[in-house]
């Protein structure tokens, strides 16, 4: 799916009286502050493969929609929307800083990224997949933004962590390929210990400008 494609997306299911879509940039250049609304893709920092959801459930553990890491960068199974959590004043245009919770909806499907105690299919840690929809959502959910480094507020250029509020498991990928139904993609599960292979970098997208206080 193309940027313009994108912005059509945004202005049909994005709440425009808390940022235009005619606004939002596709951002190229380090710096872009990310906020609420923006449709982005999350670039694993070492393999550079993307997390990627499609409609195709694990055989295994929990058995809901699988989440892996994709090695092309033009798939639409790729775009994430960035949500706060149930229950807050945040809205739509409002910049995260590092410590916040955030939730990451799948934009084709509009399940939520999400973990739980099943293992993951090939290395056995913590199974990520994604679950719910535009009406449920749990704080299976729930991820906390940690960025590395001295930045306080969440831009495209920062290295970032996500941390499972529930299980304490850190978004991580690595190495390890699927052979068949998502053969060459690689698995993407939780992991509880701060590794390299947990860092993540905000690429591709529609970034929604932020919204100014009045």
């Amino acid at each position: 799916m193309g940027f313009l494609a994108l912005a059509v997306f945004l202005f049909l299911n994005l709440d425009v009286d808390h940022g235009s879509p005619s606004s939002a940039s596709a951002a190229s250049s380090p710096g872009v502050e990310i906020t609420y609304g923006t449709v982005l893709k999350l670039m694993h920092e070492r393999t550079k493969f993307r997390l990627h959801s499609h409609d195709v459930p694990y055989g295994s553990g929990s058995g809901q929609q699988s989440v892996t890491g994709f090695p092309n960068v033009d798939d639409s199974n790729s775009y994430w929307i960035v949500r706060p959590p149930l229950g807050t004043s945040a809205k739509q245009g409002d910049t995260i800083k590092s410590g916040t919770i955030i939730r990451l909806q799948h934009m084709r499907t509009k399940k939520w990224l999400h973990s739980h105690l099943h293992a993951s299919p090939i290395s056995g840690n913590l199974e990520i997949s994604c679950f719910g929809g535009e009406t449920e959502s749990d704080t299976g959910d729930y991820w906390r933004l940690l960025i590395e480094g001295s930045g306080k507020i969440w831009k495209q250029d920062q290295r970032i962590r996500l941390q499972h509020v529930d299980t304490g498991g850190f978004l991580h990928s690595h190495d390890k390929k699927y052979t068949r139904i998502a053969g060459g993609q690689q698995e993407v599960c939780g992991v509880r210990e701060k590794r390299p292979d947990n860092m993540w970098l905000a690429a591709e997208g529609i970034y929604l400008p932020v919204t100014e206080t009045k």
